[in-house]
């Protein structure tokens, strides 16, 4: 921001609290209902009738600056070479080639299980029934 800029919102900001301040100092037409209850005093702080036109007149001197300072801002903050859209200022990314295994960190980490070791015991031996021995005398019968 140049000091043009800087200068000119300064003067912008001052201006709209200066406003803030006259309006809040002027006497709304309401007002007049508290002098019944003893606030009669109240409305003679500028005097008895010189308070509305001098307050009113501050007022509108200070809206027309400000409204002058909020075109001159526009028209200096306009000037600037800043992209027009977000498309333009949108820097393309390079793309990474992707590595080939899975990335380090994302997985758990799970031990390889070990090759299958050949079977070093013997098998069971199977044992055979024997056939019923056959008595020749017993079949004679």
């Amino acid at each position: 921001m140049t000091w043009v800029q800087t200068l000119a919102v300064v003067l912008h900001v001052l201006l709209a609290a200066g406003i803030i301040g006259l309006v809040l100092l002027q006497r709304g037409k309401g007002a007049d209902a508290g002098a019944g209850f003893g606030a009669g005093a109240s409305g003679t702080v500028f005097g008895a009738r010189g308070s509305g036109s001098f307050l009113s007149r501050s007022t509108a001197i200070l809206a027309t600056l400000f409204f002058l300072t909020s075109l001159g801002l526009s028209y200096l903050f306009s000037q600037g070479t800043a992209p027009t859209s977000v498309v333009d200022r949108v820097q393309p990314q390079q793309t990474v080639p992707a590595p080939a295994g899975p990335p380090e960190g994302l997985l758990p980490s799970v031990p390889a299980a070990p090759p299958a070791a050949p079977a070093t015991e013997p098998a069971p031996a199977t044992q055979s029934v024997p056939a019923p021995a056959t008595d020749p005398a017993a079949g004679s019968q």
